[in-house]
């Protein structure tokens, strides 16, 4: 996934979670849109470096998004839209697999009874729904999801062993936007009720898989598979 018109800036405070006041290289202050509604505060510090991308559209309220932080050096995409476009392309690439073999169907935001799922693919034999996770919160280099309460994630993931009851293939694909973490865990002291609920969906049958990405501030793709502790 790339992204075009990308500029530097400072980030200087976040009045409300929609909106960054930023600091741009001519000394300006913007307010830029903040594509994330996670809480994010140990990802957008006053001071940090930020990449905005830039909207030439007159309509538009903020003619800025915020896409990416410097955190320390570490490079985090923080656009909530951007995993399922990155999860989407590696499957159509096929650096993404979530099926024995490669699949014959791929749809996007299909129902499933009081829910509905990121991904749905079809495969000789099998029937698989998917959900999709991005992850910002970096603690020591151990990535955790989520950075704040989810009502939607928790049905989503009880929505998800109830497939795999039904004889679904069922699978949460969690997208750690930064290049490196030592792996994954949920964020128990956030939403233990989130960590229960992995846990039972793992016993259920449940794939649950991590994956970092490569990331700059003009592009964000699907890296390495890390591990996930769920203990």
């Amino acid at each position: 996934m790339r992204y075009e018109k990308v500029q530097m800036a400072t980030f200087l405070e976040r009045p409300n979670r929609f909106i960054a006041r930023c600091r741009m290289f001519d000394g300006s202050i913007q307010e830029s849109h903040v594509p994330n509604t996670g809480r994010c505060r140990e990802l957008l510090v006053p001071g940090c470096k930020v990449f905005l991308r830039f909207h030439d559209d007159p309509r538009r309220k903020t003619r800025h998004t915020v896409i990416a932080v410097d955190k320390g050096g570490l490079l985090i995409n923080m656009d909530s839209q951007a995993p399922n476009r990155v999860a989407a392309e590696a499957l159509e690439s096929g650096a993404l697999r979530l099926t024995a073999a490669p699949p014959t169907l791929v749809r996007r935001e299909v129902p499933y009874h009081e829910s509905r799922f990121d991904l749905y693919l079809e495969a000789p034999g099998e029937k698989v729904y998917a959900e999709v996770k991005g992850v910002t919160l970096e603690e020591n280099g151990v990535v955790r999801f989520p950075d704040a309460p989810t009502l939607r994630g928790l049905k989503h993931i009880r929505e998800l062993e109830r497939a795999a009851g039904e004889g679904y293939g069922a699978a949460v694909l969690f997208v750690v936007q930064m290049e490196e973490a030592a792996y994954f865990a949920p964020n128990d002291d956030t939403q233990p009720e989130f960590g229960a609920a992995l846990r039972s969906a793992q016993a259920a049958g449940v794939r649950l898989i991590a994956r970092c990405c490569h990331v700059t501030p003009l592009e964000i793709t699907l890296g390495e598979e890390i591990p996930v502790r769920l203990k």
